[in-house]
């Protein structure tokens, strides 16, 4: 019990830090960072639009930027979660899992400056591999930090009882 209520001290404390907005408009930075660093080539230093596969992360954060805005939306309004919001963050919840591949992924990558010593690699490889595993990794606690503060202020999704707890007239 008492570790639990460190833990809530706790994260009121990081809640006064860091706020809801902030938190916000850091996961969006953090997230149109991460969509231009999609299309970079760390190994050529080159973008590449004409890859199919540079194209899947941008998408899928299509969804997170939808979740921010809802979340935003919701604090702002002071509105109660609705069964809309519920499914695009359990969408969220599979995109994490590509979050955490991306964090493989990047470290991976740069790892892999050993294997290629006798090639020519560009100056810029480390600090944007660097910069791509920081981000990606940034991600998921940012993206965690929204789940906990979307349930202390908008409120945790029970439906079974949504009807009795809406009024219209407030």
């Amino acid at each position: 019990m008492i570790k639990s209520q460190n833990l809530e001290i706790d994260m009121n404390t990081l809640s006064k830090i860091i706020t809801w907005k902030r938190n916000i408009l850091a996961s969006a930075a953090v997230l149109l960072t991460l969509i231009v660093l999609s299309f970079y080539g760390v190994f050529t230093n080159q973008f590449y639009f004409l890859k199919a596969d540079n194209y899947i992360f941008p998408v899928l954060t299509t969804v997170h930027f939808l979740y921010l805005y809802v979340v935003w939306f919701k604090i702002t309004e002071d509105e109660l979660p609705d069964p809309k919001m519920r499914n695009i963050e359990y969408v969220l919840y599979a995109i994490m899992i590509v979050y955490v591949f991306k964090i493989y992924d990047s470290i991976t990558v740069l790892n892999s400056i050993n294997l290629y010593g006798q090639h020519v690699i560009p100056a810029t490889f480390k600090p944007m591999a660097t910069l791509s595993v920081v981000l990606y990794s940034i991600l998921p606690i940012l993206t965690l930090y929204t789940f906990w503060l979307r349930k202390r202020y908008v409120g945790i999704y029970n439906f079974e009882n949504y009807n009795d707890n809406l009024n219209i007239w407030q």
